[in-house]
């Protein structure tokens, strides 16, 4: 079965930049659809944006105009380029791969008031 793993978070002030990556380890990756989910402590998991296997985007009204999502056919990623944070996107970002429903670790991004 495919592996995801995220990369990219970290500590960042509010108004900065972030670059999260989602590897998927077998070539199959590039055929499926790739979402990034926010998880904040307390609440349910949260949708943030999805990428098709063709290139066909979607993003939540809350960060349309701000992220930007795209795949990297020969890397095998799917990127989530984060602009003009808020402390509000403070979570737990998770790349998620459907079909088959595969979910990676997780990566950390805190934003700073």
């Amino acid at each position: 079965q495919v592996q995801l793993v995220e990369s990219g978070g970290g500590l960042v002030e509010a108004g900065g930049s972030l670059r999260l990556s989602c590897a998927g380890s077998e070539v199959i990756f590039n055929t499926k659809t790739v979402r990034w989910y926010r998880q904040v402590p307390g609440r349910l998991r949260e949708f943030i944006a999805f990428i098709s296997s063709g290139g066909a985007t979607n993003y939540a009204d809350s960060v349309k105009g701000r992220f930007t999502i795209s795949r990297d056919y020969a890397k095998r990623t799917a990127n989530l380029q984060m602009n003009n944070l808020k402390s509000e996107d403070t979570g737990i970002y998770y790349c998620n791969l459907t079909p088959g429903d595969v979910w990676g670790q997780g990566t950390q991004v805190t934003v700073s008031s």
